[in-house]
C-alpha cells in the first residue's frame, strides 16, 4: 500500500466519481501561503511540496497564482502584518501555517471580512471564520508513550524533546505525551528540552541536560530531533535508549544502521509535510463554491520496524517521509468529513 493510500484510507469514504477539470471557476483566483517558520527540514519539505504542486496547478490554469511567503522570525506580529499585506495585494485565499492559534485571529478576521478564504493547517487558528486542517497532535504524542509501554513494560525514565516554544503544535504534542505518562504511570519524565524540530538544536540541548539526568529508558520527541538526540547520547557512555523518531531521512537512516547492526527497534511518527498541498486544494475547492466543513482531520504518518526500509527508500536525502495531495485526494477528504 502506498503512503498516500495509507493516509487517505482513514479519511476516504465511498463517493460517486466527480469530474476534475483543469480550467475551473478558480482560474482567475490568487492563493497565497503564509508560513511562519522555515528553519528545519520539515518546513523546507513543506515549502518544496507547495511549490511543486501549486506550480503545476498554475501551469494548468486551475488558479492564477499560488505565491508562498515566509516570515523572517517566528513572530505572530510579523505574520499578522504579512497577512494584512496579502489583503492589500488582493489575494482571494490565504493558506496559513500559523505562529499562534490565537494571536493571528484579528488579522484572520480582517481577511475574512475582506471576502478572503483562510485555510489554516499544521499550526491552525481558532478564529471561527477560518478553516482548519490538522492531525490529532495530542494522540500522536500519546501514541509514543503507548508504543514504549509495549517495548518497556516495566517502564523507566523518559527525556522529552519539545518543538518550537510557543507554537500550538508543540503544546499539543507535549500535552499528548504527558497524557500518555498518566495512562502508563510506569514512566516518568525526568527532563525536558526544546529542540526546535531541528537536529542540531536538539543535539546541543540534549548534550546540555544529559549530565544532570539519571538513566534514560526512552526519548519522546516531536520530529526533527531524534538523530540529534542519538548523536548526543552516543557521545557518552550511556546505553542507547529507545528514541522515537520523526520521519526525517537522517533519523530513518540512523535507525536502519542500528537495526542492521544491533537489532535496534523503535518507531517514527509525524505529520506529512505535503499537508500544505492538501490545504491548497481545499482552498481551491472553497473558492470553486464547494461546501467544506470548517475542521478537517488527516491521519499522521507512522513508520514501524517492518516498513522502515520501504519508507527510507522513498524519502529524499535530507528530506522527510512525505505525501503530496492531488485535487482528487482533497475532494475525498472533504466528502469524508460531511
Amino acid at each position: 500500500m502506498t503512503i498516500r493510500k495509507m493516509l487517505l484510507a482513514s479519511a476516504a469514504i465511498a463517493c460517486a466519481a466527480m469530474p476534475v477539470s483543469a480550467f475551473a471557476e478558480t482560474s482567475a483566483k490568487k492563493i497565497a501561503l503564509s508560513n511562519n517558520y522555515a528553519g528545519n527540514s520539515w518546513r523546507q519539505a513543506m515549502l518544496t511540496s507547495w511549490g511543486k504542486v501549486t506550480g503545476e496547478a498554475v501551469k494548468a490554469g486551475t488558479v492564477a497564482a499560488a505565491d508562498p511567503f515566509t516570515t523572517a522570525e517566528n513572530q505572530a506580529t510579523e505574520q499578522a502584518a504579512q497577512i494584512q499585506n496579502m489583503i492589500l495585494q488582493g489575494y482571494d485565499a490565504i493558506v496559513l501555517n500559523a505562529a499562534s492559534p490565537t494571536a493571528l485571529n484579528g488579522a484572520v478576521k480582517e481577511a475574512c471580512d475582506a471576502g478572503i478564504t483562510v485555510v489554516s493547517f499544521d499550526g491552525i487558528v481558532t478564529e471561527p471564520c477560518a478553516w482548519r486542517i490538522a492531525v490529532n497532535f495530542k494522540e500522536m504524542g500519546r501514541s509514543e508513550v503507548e508504543y514504549l509501554s509495549k517495548k518497556l513494560p516495566d517502564g523507566g525514565n523518559l527525556l522529552e524533546i519539545r518543538g518550537l516554544a510557543g507554537v500550538f503544535v508543540d503544546d499539543e504534542i507535549s500535552a499528548g505525551i504527558h497524557e500518555g505518562v498518566k495512562q502508563f504511570p510506569q514512566f516518568k519524565i525526568v527532563g525536558s528540552v526544546h529542540g526546535d524540530w531541528a537536529q542540531d538544536v536538539a543535539q546541543k540541548a540534549v548534550a546540555g541536560i544529559l549530565p544532570s539526568l539519571p538513566d534514560i529508558a526512552g526519548v519522546v520527541t516531536q520530529g526533527g530531533d531524534g538523530y540529534g538526540a542519538a548523536q548526543a547520547i552516543a557521545a557518552t557512555d550511556r546505553k542507547m535508549p529507545i528514541i522515537i523518531m520523526g520521519n526525517r531521512e537522517d533519523e530513518l537512516k540512523w535507525w536502519k544502521e542500528q537495526k542492521d547492526a544491533k537489532s535496534y527497534e523503535t518507531m517514527s511518527v509525524s505529520i506529512a509535510p505535503g499537508v500544505s498541498t492538501l490545504a491548497f486544494w481545499v482552498a481551491q475547492q472553497i473558492l470553486d463554491g464547494k461546501e467544506v466543513k470548517k475542521d478537517l482531520v488527516v491521519p499522521f504518518l507512522r513508520i514501524d520496524q517492518d516498513n522502515l526500509e520501504t519508507n527510507l527508500a522513498n524519502t529524499q536525502a535530507g528530506g522527510v517521509a512525505n505525501v503530496e495531495y492531488t485535487q482528487a485526494d482533497a475532494i475525498k477528504v472533504i466528502e469524508s468529513a460531511k
